[in-house]
C-alpha cells in the first residue's frame, strides 16, 4: 500500500507521508493463504502457522506412505525414510525458516523508502522517479504472471532436475530400481509432485523477491541522492541500508541448513569426509553474501563521489579557516589576552573533526558486523558435522585454547 501526499497547489517540496515497500505481504500466494483481513501484529503468528502447515503438508504424507510401503526404518531399501536426513532438514527446518525469513525481512525492508524520504536523501525534482520505483516494485510483487512462471519452472524444470541429478541409483524410500531405470514409490510420487514443488516454489519466490529488492535499489541508485559526507553514521546517511542485512541472516541460515542436510547424508550415511566438501561450503557462503549484500554495492559510486567532493570542499574550507586563524593569532593581528576563552580554538577543533569524519567515511554500505552475521548464519548448521572429523572434547579444547 503506497500513500504519497503532496501539498495541494503551493508548489513546495513534495511531502511523502508514507511509502512502504512490501515485498512479501501481498501477491497471489498471500491472498490465497491469508483470506481474512488482519493487523500487522497478527502477521508473525499467522506466518508461523502457515510455515508449520506447509511443512506438515509436505512431510507427514511421506511418513504415512513410507510406513504403508514398509520403508520407514528399513525394509528392502538402502536408504529408508527416517534415515534420509536431507529430506527432513529440507521440509521440517529449511522450509519453515524461509517462511519466517519472509516475515522478518518484510518488517525490516518495508520502511526503507520512508527512510530515504525522512532523511531528505531524495531531491524534490526526483521524487516522481522515486515514487515510480516503488510502484514498479509493488507491481512486480503482486504479479500473478510471475508466480505462474515460477510454478511452471518448478514443474517443468525443478522436478526434472531432481529426477536426473539427485535421485540415488539405488533402492530408497522414494524410488526403486527396475530394468531401464528407477520407479517412484507412492511416497516418492508425493515427494516429487507435492513436497518438492512446495519447497522449490517458496525458494524460487524468495529469489524473485530478492530480484525485486535489487532492482528497486538499482533504480534508486540512479537518482542523484543528497548525500552528506559529514553525516555521523559514516555512510553519508545511508547506514539504514546495511541494517537490512541483519534479517537476511535468517535467509542465509535456511541455505546453510539445506547444505548441512545434504552433507549429513554424504558424510554420515555414505561415509564421505567433510573436508571433501570445502568447495561447496565456500560456494554457498559466497552465494549468500553476493545475493544479500551485493545489491548494496550499487550505491558505492555515489558514496565515493560524495567522499571525494567532501574532502575537496572541506579541505578548501579548512585551508581558508586556518589561513585566517594563522593570520589572526600566530602573526599577531589578534590580541594575545583575548586568546583565552576565544571560540576560535574550539572552531578550529570542530573544523578538524568535520574533516576527519569525511576522511573516515566509508564508501561500501556493508558493515563488518553484517558480513559476520551472514557468515555465522550460513556456517552454523554445519557445526554438528565437525564431530565427524574430531571428537567433541577435542573441539572444545581447541576453542578454549583460542578464547582463553
Amino acid at each position: 500500500m503506497i500513500t504519497i501526499l503532496e501539498p495541494p497547489t503551493d508548489g513546495v517540496k513534495a511531502c511523502v507521508k508514507s511509502a512502504d515497500l512490501s515485498l512479501f505481504v501481498g501477491g497471489p500466494l498471500n491472498k490465497l493463504l491469508f483470506r481474512t483481513r488482519q493487523s500487522d501484529n497478527d502477521m508473525p503468528v499467522r506466518g508461523q502457522l502457515v510455515g508449520i502447515a506447509l511443512a506438515l503438508l509436505a512431510w507427514l504424507p511421506l511418513l504415512g506412505l513410507s510406513a504403508w510401503e514398509g520403508h520407514v526404518l528399513g525394509g528392502d531399501v538402502a536408504i529408508p525414510f527416517l534415515h534420509d536426513v536431507e529430506v527432513h532438514v529440507r521440509l521440517l527446518l529449511a522450509l519453515p525458516l524461509l517462511i519466517v525469513a519472509e516475515l522478518a525481512t518484510e518488517a525490516r525492508v518495508r520502511p526503507v523508502p520512508q527512510q530515504f524520504i525522512e532523511r531528505e536523501l531524495i531531491p524534490e525534482k526526483a521524487m516522481t522517479r522515486f515514487k515510480s520505483a516503488i510502484e514498479s516494485a509493488m507491481r512486480l510483487r503482486a504479479s500473478a504472471f510471475a508466480e505462474v512462471l515460477i510454478i511452471a519452472f518448478v514443474y517443468g524444470g525443478g522436478i526434472l532436475i531432481w529426477r536426473r541429478y539427485v535421485v540415488a541409483d539405488t533402492a530408497t524410500w522414494y524410488a526403486t530400481p527396475f530394468p531401464g531405470g528407477l520407479r517412484l514409490t507412492l511416497a516418492g510420487t508425493w515427494y516429487a509432485w507435492v513436497s518438492l514443488p512446495i519447497f522449490q516454489f517458496i525458494l524460487c519466490r524468495w529469489y524473485f523477491r530478492l530480484f525485486i529488492w535489487a532492482r528497486f535499489l538499482w533504480q534508486v541508485s540512479r537518482i542523484q541522492l543528497k548525500l552528506v559526507p559529514t553525516h555521523p553514521d559514516g555512510l553519508a546517511g545511508l547506514s539504514f541500508l546495511s541494517n537490512t542485512l541483519r534479517v537476511l541472516a535468517v535467509f542465509a541460515l535456511a541455505h546453510g541448513t539445506l547444505l548441512a542436510g545434504y552433507l549429513a547424508t554424504q558424510v554420515v550415511i555414505l561415509g564421505t569426509s567433510l573436508i571433501e566438501f570445502k568447495a561447496e561450503i565456500a560456494a554457498m557462503l559466497i552465494l549468500m553474501v553476493c545475493v544479500t549484500a551485493g545489491p548494496l554495492l550499487m550505491f558505492t559510486p555515489q558514496l565515493s563521489e560524495a567522499r571525494r567532493n567532501g574532502l575537496r570542499d572541506y579541505g578548501r574550507l579548512a585551508t581558508r579557516y586556518v589561513d585566517e586563524f594563522d593570520a589572526k593569532w600566530i602573526h599577531g593581528t589578534g590580541e594575545a589576552g583575548a586568546l583565552l576563552g576565544s571560540a576560535d580554538i574550539q572552531s578550529l577543533a570542530d573544523m578538524g573533526n568535520s574533516y576527519a569524519i569525511v576522511r573516515a567515511m566509508r564508501v561500501i554500505p556493508i558493515t563488518g558486523d553484517a558480513i559476520y552475521r551472514l557468515t555465522a548464519a550460513t556456517l552454523a548448521p554445519m557445526i554438528p558435522l565437525l564431530l565427524t572429523m574430531m571428537p567433541l572434547e577435542q573441539i572444545l579444547r581447541k576453542l578454549a585454547s583460542i578464547i582463553l
